[in-house]
């Protein structure tokens, strides 16, 4: 029952990955679709028509070639901060956060040989979109389920369908988990197998939940824990002590080196 029930409760995510996933240009649906990306293309975009306006309006010629340097300058930073960001190997959810962060920022400094006010504004805008709108998360599930605490409590006590659980506390209100928010289903879609299933607790709905698993709600997310049957066997981040956590950043990296750690407990203990 209670496997079914958390089937059933990701059902409506799974179809509307599926959805998105079946779409010709997904990324221009999620553009038009996600009010966090469409803001964020109308302000890029309306920098064109306040550059044509402020040329226009320049008589002598020179704020043209002044702000042709400095546009150049910009796409050559942006480029290599790019080209970085590939080589590091993040998940792309951090990826398009961090793009988007060197683009806003690199705006800015180009409104600047504009004008003053405008480059205000264009802050303050900034400002608005993050209050009003938020990152969306990766939509798939892959082999992953969403538990309540209760059928996590259930599914490994009562009747375990199996031996090991690898279960993912976040909230959707931290851009952290958001950023980390695809390494699970990744991670479900290699390794899900009969003997380890994978789940993603919604610490946002059940805060109750995280003092019953040792999760810090400001600083532990996202948490990963691995229970063998009832019994937590590892969790990372890793709590070194009552008051210190080691909390890296999720990248590909450290999405490794737990894979890793999984495949070498599982040699051991199967």
């Amino acid at each position: 029952m209670e496997v079914a029930t958390a089937t059933e409760a990701s059902a409506p995510a799974a179809s509307g990955s599926a959805a998105r996933q079946n779409h010709s240009f997904p990324w221009l649906d999620a553009a038009i679709s996600e009010p966090y990306y469409f803001l964020h293309l109308l302000a890029f975009f309306s920098y064109f028509a306040a550059r044509s306006a402020a040329i226009a309006a320049d008589d002598g010629g020179e704020l043209y070639h002044r702000l042709l340097r400095r546009e150049i300058q910009a796409v050559l930073v942006f480029l290599v901060l790019f080209v970085v960001k590939i080589v590091r190997e993040e998940t792309w959810e951090t990826f398009i956060a961090d793009s988007l962060l060197y683009a806003k920022g690199l705006l800015l400094a180009v409104t600047l040989v504009i004008d003053y006010w405008l480059a205000l504004g264009y802050f303050l805008g900034f400002v608005v979109i993050y209050a009003v709108a938020q990152q969306p998360p990766y939509h798939g599930l892959g082999h992953s389920n969403h538990l309540t605490p209760l059928q996590l409590e259930s599914l490994l006590t009562e009747e375990p369908t199996s031996r090991f659980w690898l279960v993912e506390f976040r909230t959707l209100f931290s851009a952290t988990c958001i950023q980390a928010s695809s390494v699970l289903p990744e991670l479900s879609n290699i390794y899900s197998n009969k003997n380890i299933s994978f789940g993603i607790i919604d610490l946002g709905h059940f805060p109750n939940a995280a003092a019953k698993f040792g999760i810090s709600m400001w600083d532990h997310l996202p948490t990963y824990i691995l229970f063998d049957k009832a019994t937590e066997v590892a969790r990372f981040p890793e709590v070194t002590s009552e008051s210190k956590v080691f909390v890296p950043k999720v990248t590909k990296f450290s999405q490794n080196i737990w894979v890793g750690y999984l495949a070498l407990y599982f040699k051991v203990l199967m």
